[in-house]
This record gives C-alpha cells, sequence and structure tokens, in this order.
C-alpha cells in the first residue's frame, strides 16, 4: 500500500462524531462564488463549486415518524454533529422545535433489520426502541430512561392500547435458535416484564391498528418466501378489556397481492392499500366486510416496506381522507370525500411525501421538493403550510440542477426510466462541441426507487460539470408492481442491461460523452456497477460502496427478513455465481474504485479486498479505500466527505482533468497503465 493510503486509513481510524444536538442546523448562506458577466469556459468536472462535502454530509434534512398526541407533534430527526444518531423532536407552537430525546440515546429499530416505526408517544411519555441494546424504553419527563422489554427482543411499531393499558407491539425475538420469532405482544406501560404474545405463527407481522372505539385490532403478516411487496395477509380480531385478540380471521380478498398500510376511518370502517390492479390503491371493507376500492388510479399509494411505519394517507375528519401518490416521479396529496368519491387537488409541488398523520382535526405530512426546501407541512384546504424545517444553509439557486424525467428502451422491448441532472455552474461552460461526463448513480435497491427530490449529493457533481443519471431499473418502486416483479429471476442481468442501455441513450442524445461514463452504486446498487463493469464494456470508471462482488458469499450473511428474497431475484443457485463481480474477473479491464466498511455486517470487506488485489494483479488501474466502520449501519460524516473526495480526483485522473480547488490526490494503483478512450 502507498505511503499516502496508510496515512489515510489512520486518519479515517480516529475519525469520531460526538455532538450536541440542534434540533434547527446552521442557516447561514452557502458561500458562492459570485456570477460573473459571461461564463468561462473550462473543462467539464473542473469546475469551481460552491458545494463542499461539508455542504453534503454535515447538514441533514431526516425527518421521519411524525407522531401526534394531545401533548404536541413529536418526530425523529438525524443529527449529522453526532453520526446521524436519532433523536425526538417535539413542535412547539411558534414553529420551533425541542429536544425531548437526545440522538446519543440513538432512537432507532433493527425488526426485520431495517426498523421503522421506532418510538410512539402517549401523553408527555414516549416508548422508544434504543439502538445500541434494542431494548424498549419509557422516557417520561423529568425521568431516567426506563427499560421495558428483555434482552434479545426487538420491538417496533407499537401502538397505544389505552383501555387495557398497555402497548400493541411488533416483537422479533432472537433469544432463542435459528432464526427470529416475529409476534405481536401487549407490553406493560409501568414495568418491565415478558410481556403477552398476542398472536404468533407467522413469519412477519407489520402495521397493527386499533379502530377508534378499541374494540378490533387490524395487522398485516405474510410468511417466506414472500417479501412484504408480494403477497401478504390482513388480518382483523375482536379485543377484550384486557387487550387480548378474541376470533382472529383473515380478510379473504378475491385477489391476491400486497396489502399494506391498513387504517381504520373515524366511523370504524376499515381501509387498506394494495396492488391487486397492479398499482398500489386504496380499499375498504363495506359491512359484509368485502372488499371495495375506494380511488382507481394509475398510480402508486404505497411504497415498499422496507421499514415499518410507511404512512401515505389518513382522515381528515370523518369523511374527508388525505392521500398522497407517486405518478412518473411526481408526488401529489389528494383530499377524497369517501362518500362521493369526489378528488380535489392540494399540493403538486412535492418530489417526495412520506409519514401522512392525523393531528386533530388537521393532516400533517413530511413533504421534499426538487429544491432544497423539506420539512414538516400541514393541510389547510387545497394547499400545504410550512408548519417546521430544519434550517440549513441556503443554495443558490442558479447553481440547482432539476431533474428531467427520461425514459428509454431496453432488453426485452421494455422501458425503463431515469432522472437526467445536466450540468449547472453559472460560473462556467464546457468546451465548444464537448459533451460533460456522466456518473450513472444505481440506487441502492433492487426494490428500491429513484427520486427527484433535492439531494446535495447530485448537485456536488452537476455544479462541477458532471451530468447525473439515476436510473429506476427494472424492479424498482414506483411503475406498478408487474414493473416491480420484472426483476424476479433476471437481478444482475434486467438491472445491469438497463444501466448499460442508459448510458448508449445518453451518448446517442448528446447528453454526455461517450468516452467518460462512469457508474457508482452502493451496496445492490453496486452489485448492479461492478456487474457493468465486469461484463461489458460500456463505463470507463466503475465506482463500489460496499457493493455485493460475490453473491455467494453474501448468501450466508443474509437474515431472516431477505433470506428467501435473493432466490427470487437471482431465479436459481447458478445465477449466484454467473451474475457476481468475483466470477467474471477477467471481464474486470476498467479502472475500479473500491469503497469498503472494514466491519461491514452485511457485506465483508474480504469481497472487496479480492476484487480489488485480482484487477491489481492484472495491472488495471486500481484503488482500495477503506474504513473501520460497519457500513450496513453507520458510516460517519468525515468517512463520506474522505470517500467523495477520493471519488472526485479518481474521475479527475481517469477522465483526464483538474478537479478545482485543493484536493487530496487518490493514489490509484496501475495508473501508468490507463488507456484513455
Amino acid at each position: 500500500m502507498t505511503t499516502f493510503k496508510t496515512t489515510l486509513l489512520a486518519l479515517v481510524g480516529l475519525f469520531t462524531l460526538i455532538g450536541c444536538d440542534n434540533a434547527s442546523k446552521r442557516s447561514e448562506v452557502i458561500t458562492t462564488e459570485p456570477a460573473i458577466e459571461g461564463s468561462r469556459v473550462a473543462e467539464y468536472g473542473s469546475w469551481a463549486s460552491p458545494v463542499t462535502p461539508e455542504d453534503v454530509y454535515d447538514l441533514t434534512d431526516d425527518i421521519t415518524d411524525v407522531r401526534a398526541t394531545s401533548q404536541g407533534i413529536y418526530f425523529v430527526q438525524s443529527n449529522a454533529d453526532n453520526e446521524d444518531k436519532k433523536g425526538v423532536y417535539r413542535l412547539e407552537l411558534d414553529g420551533t422545535a425541542s429536544k425531548v430525546v437526545s440522538s446519543n440515546f440513538d432512537i432507532r429499530s433493527r425488526v426485520h433489520e431495517y426498523g421503522g416505526s421506532p418510538f410512539v408517544a402517549i401523553g408527555s411519555s414516549l416508548f422508544a426502541t434504543k439502538f445500541s441494546d434494542q431494548i424498549l424504553y419509557r422516557i417520561a419527563p423529568n425521568q431516567a430512561p426506563f427499560p421495558l422489554t428483555p434482552n434479545g427482543t426487538r420491538h417496533a411499531g407499537c401502538i397505544s392500547n389505552p383501555k387495557a393499558s398497555r402497548l400493541i407491539c411488533v416483537r422479533e425475538d432472537h433469544r432463542g435458535k435459528g432464526e427470529p420469532v416475529n409476534s405481536l405482544v401487549g407490553i406493560n406501560l409501568s414495568y418491565a416484564d415478558e410481556g403477552n404474545t398476542l398472536i404468533s405463527g407467522a413469519d412477519f407481522y407489520s402495521k397493527p391498528v386499533l379502530s377508534p372505539d378499541q374494540s378490533q385490532l387490524a395487522w398485516v403478516s405474510w410468511n417466506h418466501p414472500n417479501m412484504p411487496w408480494d403477497q401478504t395477509q390482513l388480518w382483523i380480531a375482536d379485543l377484550d378489556s384486557k387487550g387480548v385478540i378474541v376470533n382472529p380471521r383473515q380478510i379473504n380478498t378475491e385477489l391476491k397481492g400486497s396489502i399494506t398500510q391498513p387504517l381504520f376511518s373515524p366511523t370504524g370502517q376499515l381501509y387498506f392499500i394494495a396492488d391487486f390492479n397492479n398499482w398500489w390503491n386504496i380499499y375498504r371493507l363495506d359491512v359484509q366486510l368485502e372488499t371495495e376500492m375506494v380511488l382507481e388510479k394509475q398510480a402508486e399509494f404505497a411504497v415498499a416496506d422496507w421499514k415499518m411505519g410507511q404512512s401515505s394517507y389518513a382522515f381528515e375528519n370523518e369523511h374527508s381522507l388525505i392521500a398522497s401518490f407517486s405518478h412518473e416521479g411526481v408526488a401529489q396529496l389528494i383530499r377524497i370525500d369517501t362518500l362521493s368519491g369526489i378528488v380535489e387537488p392540494i399540493a403538486v409541488d412535492f418530489a417526495e411525501i412520506a409519514h401522512v398523520t392525523q393531528s386533530e382535526n388537521e393532516v400533517l405530512f413530511v413533504g421534499g421538493k426538487e429544491t432544497p426546501e423539506k420539512g414538516i407541512y400541514k393541510v389547510q384546504g387545497r394547499f400545504a403550510q410550512l408548519v417546521y424545517a430544519p434550517k440549513l444553509p441556503v443554495m443558490d439557486p442558479n447553481f440547482i440542477s432539476r431533474a428531467q424525467s427520461l425514459s428509454f428502451k431496453t432488453g426485452d422491448n421494455q422501458t425503463a426510466y431515469g432522472y437526467l441532472y445536466q450540468p449547472k455552474n453559472p460560473n462556467f461552460q464546457g468546451p465548444k462541441d464537448h459533451e460533460p461526463p456522466l456518473v450513472m448513480m444505481m440506487h441502492p435497491g433492487p426494490t428500491a426507487k429513484a427520486s427527484r427530490a433535492f439531494r446535495r449529493d447530485i448537485q456536488y457533481w452537476t455544479s462541477r460539470g458532471f451530468a447525473v443519471f439515476d436510473v429506476n431499473y427494472r424492479g424498482s418502486t414506483g411503475f406498478g408492481r408487474d414493473y416491480r416483479n420484472s426483476l424476479y429471476g433476471n437481478w444482475g442481468k434486467s438491472d445491469v442491461e438497463d444501466a448499460v442501455r442508459a448510458a448508449g441513450f445518453l451518448v446517442n442524445s448528446g447528453h454526455v460523452d461517450g468516452r467518460k461514463l462512469a457508474i457508482r452504486g452502493n451496496r445492490a446498487g453496486g452489485f448492479t456497477a461492478l456487474s457493468a463493469v465486469a461484463f461489458y464494456s460500456t463505463f470507463g470508471a466503475g465506482v463500489s460502496y460496499s457493493g455485493i462482488s460475490d453473491m455467494e458469499e453474501f448468501k450466508r450473511h443474509s437474515h431472516k427478513f431477505e433470506s428467501h428474497y435473493l432466490m427470487r431475484l437471482l431465479g436459481n443457485m447458478d445465477n449466484y455465481h454467473r451474475r457476481s463481480a468475483m466470477s467474471n474477473i477477467k471481464g474486470l479491464n476498467e479502472p475500479l474504485l473500491l469503497i469498503q466498511g472494514v466491519n461491514d455486517s452485511l457485506i465483508p470487506a474480504e469481497q472487496s479486498l479480492i476484487i480489488y488485489q485480482a484487477v491489481k494483479r492484472k495491472g488495471v488501474p486500481v484503488a482500495y479505500l477503506e474504513f473501520n466502520e460497519d457500513a450496513a449501519n453507520r458510516v460517519s460524516a468525515k468517512s463520506k466527505k474522505l470517500a467523495l473526495e477520493a471519488e472526485l480526483s479518481f474521475y479527475g485522473q481517469i477522465f483526464g482533468f483538474t478537479p478545482a480547488g485543493s484536493l487530496p490526490a487518490l493514489a490509484i494503483e496501475n495508473i501508468d497503465n490507463l488507456r484513455r478512450r
């Protein structure tokens, strides 16, 4: 290893962020180079940009899990000054947020590994899961957090059952041998004990909800080999005065599919979302418990439930439903009159809407736009009013590149999608008759999605003169069940093909320079990026952040939630080997940058090291950057910033431009063997 790399790794090993909480972050303006009269001509990629790595990773607008009680509105917010650990804040009447639980407590559940819905508020008390030990604590004003649940168990999706003076939670029990056991349990509010198992037997449970009179409980369950976006079951049961389940029965729908987000109306009618007609639409049960559609629309009213606690609709009052949906990458909010069926648009300028929740007679949601505005909004008539936003540095709009939705033909005569971000910097323009280099981004799917919502990491590249294409390859959520399922049996094939076809489409349409194409991805996206470089010669550079290079090895580290997922994605055991970059090292002939967490609990560092050593022996330009962290759970902001600068240096050396400003030069092995296109 080079001296630079050794020094770099030593510094990374020392990175520790210990900060105090501030719900409102710095509000100063990002220092920008003032626009000059007549922009300068400079090589794409070399432009001086006001968007720094600090702007990308030292700030946070991550707001989740909005919960309303009689005592106020609570929500979870990450603290970038404290390794993105999560605390709970309460929204005050003046629009400010006061800290209720410090981010040092780090509220985060690991139910189904990906967590979600880590706390519930009852009055002025919170009941929250602490990340470090996964114990559920009662957190009351002026009292130390009190543990309620046993070691070795995890809890999420908790709701209050006031009549029985208990919580109802999804439990995942890791104390036995073999797979953890999932169930719904009742937990006492005042003292620690084992709790009472309410229902068990299914492999997974989610989203328990109570009827307004607390006489009924509904929930969703599913079994292997299904994921929650494949096929799930909706259940309803009666509750006695002690909160014990009586007469549980499955709601037998004529059509099968992914059922999610059950919710009782104020009148006690059960609503839910299902993809029976290819799209996640809203349904309800009539008095005979028969299913009827509330609104038919070729749009998605839900997302894939990687995390618990997703909520895309809520009741404004007895017969008025506020719902969000996504269509072709644009999020919209509507009001549905549940009696007449009349639909009224409310907000149409959002890129993402999440955590829709009722607060007395109003509805709140977390909204993000294509510009930096993001926060908690409330519905007022036909408009959405901002009620809270973290105070972040203002970004000059002249430097903001907005997404352009594109579709392109891909394999099997199908269509795939993505968002193109053009270079944007008022102080610079590229040389005449030159096109910008491309950074193709693969989302960390496979069942995830690219979004039009504002991202500072994308602006980091576009403001320096790169074009960015964020791909919604086949399998991505947001385009219906058929599109989502089209990846089954084809992972490592269709997604890779879509990336290659997208690059060709962008080159042929004159958007990017075909000699300067880079592909990057994180984890599952890294798998696609590595496979694209291993099996095709389209891209002149590949960047993998903890990417999966050996699917057979990855399977050995899979957890219960995903234990049957890989077989559905890959189709058969032969494809575990055939579609892994590790099996085609002979095809890895283009420059690679491998970035890896040493203690990654899902993707062992050995995978990246083997690729690195093999490519290095071949004489191909390659760089390896590792961090003494677990990339599956948390990477420090300092490590992320260092990796981002290393990536920029990598592109500069490979594509032949000099990045602006002072930038540590990444040591690339075999750089003298570089063959520019």
